[in-house]
């Protein structure tokens, strides 16, 4: 597209830097996420962005009066007409700056609503969404809609129109998200369901998690040969997918997940509404925690991404390797300090998904955390538990077995994941 092309909407970032906050990440890094959240918009065209430094948010229009009036020049002389704003803005800020300003207002949650809806494409995803922003929509209803100042007909018991109206929409929003978690728990069992058919196959799974742009897809599609959309951009990739994958030499095989990217400061809404799509993580026999080292913030990413794998509930004992990927992108002697400290480290890998650098290593670490974690152990069942007996040699873990007159001994070998999974039937 072309730089005068109607088609683009030409929008304008602010980054709020409150002095009291203390930020894990330099504005100025802060700054070229937020940019890089609007570029990673279809539709918008990014023509300017600047760091606005408060002592404290207003709590009218959360800028002081001068800098409102200087900010509203800046963006009539670049005819801007919608502005970015990286944080959080109240109902009433947006409808008062969207008034002074006269241009569309959206703070970060606002705006990771409108890519997670550009790019979802699973129903379950799609769905997840919709569901996040009318929770998002319904705390938002105090803002001066139009059809709010319409009269309406009625008895009299009500009070003013707009507060009718706004009860009226309010209800129509929780029917919907009503509507939506019917149909969401249908979509949820039909994942159960393929998940189940998945448990009876006896292969490990191995989940890729780590900050947006970190070059998961990247790693995923050189490691599965599938053809997952990978790009320089933040949330190139929403639907989480699997695929069944040989690890080097070892012929072990695994199934591999691919999994939404994480960012900081995720909105509540989207945290509680993906949760399901991280599911596969919860579920995984080791988890590849992919971080680009070559990024300035790489230790703050990283610090995001255990933060929020905390709070999805998983343990230490789900095993968790550290991969530092990008080293093609750093300095040669850069890339051999980072090289050096992963050989000291036992679940630390230097690779880049790019060139192939460190992936045989890596597969071959996965490989064999994966068999040690599996334990031998002798089970005793009765000739009732026929079914069980079943399960055990689908998933391919019965080494030797004996016939009492009671029933079965089994030797089995298999893994955490297996031994809960056989606790449950």
């Amino acid at each position: 597209m072309s730089e005068n092309d109607p088609a683009l909407t030409r929008a304008w970032v602010l980054l709020p830097e409150i002095r009291k906050d203390e930020q894990s990440r330099t504005p100025a890094h802060a700054l070229e996420e937020a940019v890089a959240l609007g570029e990673a918009m279809p539709g918008l065209e990014i023509i300017g962005s600047e760091i606005v430094k408060l002592k404290k948010p207003h709590a009218g229009m959360l800028f002081g009066k001068g800098k409102l009036d200087e900010i509203k020049e800046r963006l009539e002389a670049g005819e801007v007409e919608l502005v970015l704003i990286d944080g959080p803005v109240s109902p009433v800020q947006q409808r008062n700056l969207e008034k002074k300003w006269g241009v569309k207002i959206l703070d970060r949650t606002g705006l990771i609503l409108e890519i997670f809806s550009d790019r979802a494409r699973t129903r379950e995803g799609v769905l997840q969404v919709e569901m996040a922003a009318l929770s998002y929509q319904r705390t938002r209803l105090v803002r001066a809609w139009t059809h709010l100042e319409r009269q309406r007909g009625g008895l009299g018991f009500v009070g003013g129109p707009g507060e009718t109206q706004i009860e009226a929409d309010r209800r129509a929003i929780d029917d919907q998200l009503v509507r939506l978690r019917r149909q969401l728990s249908k979509v949820v069992k039909t994942r159960e369901l393929h998940r189940k058919s998945r448990a009876k196959v006896p292969y490990p799974i191995v989940a890729l998690v780590g900050y947006t742009n970190a070059g998961k897809s990247t790693l995923f599609n050189r490691l599965t040969g599938a053809d997952v959309f990978a790009k320089d951009m933040l949330f190139a990739t929403l639907d989480p997918t699997m695929r069944k994958v040989t690890l080097g030499e070892s012929g072990l095989e695994v199934i591999m997940s691919d999994t939404v990217g994480f960012i900081s400061n995720l909105p509540t809404e989207l945290v509680a509404a993906f949760r399901a799509t991280l599911e596969e993580v919860l579920s995984a026999d080791l988890i590849l925690h992919v971080r680009d080292i070559a990024h300035s913030e790489s230790e703050a990413q990283a610090k995001d991404v255990t933060k929020i794998l905390e709070s999805l509930g998983i343990n230490d004992e789900t095993p968790l390797f550290e991969v530092l990927n990008k080293t093609d992108l750093l300095e040669p002697e850069d890339k051999e300090a980072v090289e050096t400290q992963a050989a000291r480290s036992e679940t630390v890998f230097a690779v880049s998904s790019i060139t192939g650098d460190g992936l045989e290593s890596l597969l071959a670490a996965v490989a064999e955390a994966l068999q040690a974690s599996a334990k031998t152990e002798a089970l005793s069942l009765s000739f009732a538990e026929g079914r069980k007996r079943a399960w055990l040699f689908a998933q391919g873990v019965v080494e030797d077995e004996r016939q009492t007159d009671e029933g079965y001994t089994l030797k089995v070998r298999w893994t955490r994941k297996q031994s809960e999974q056989f606790a449950r039937l």
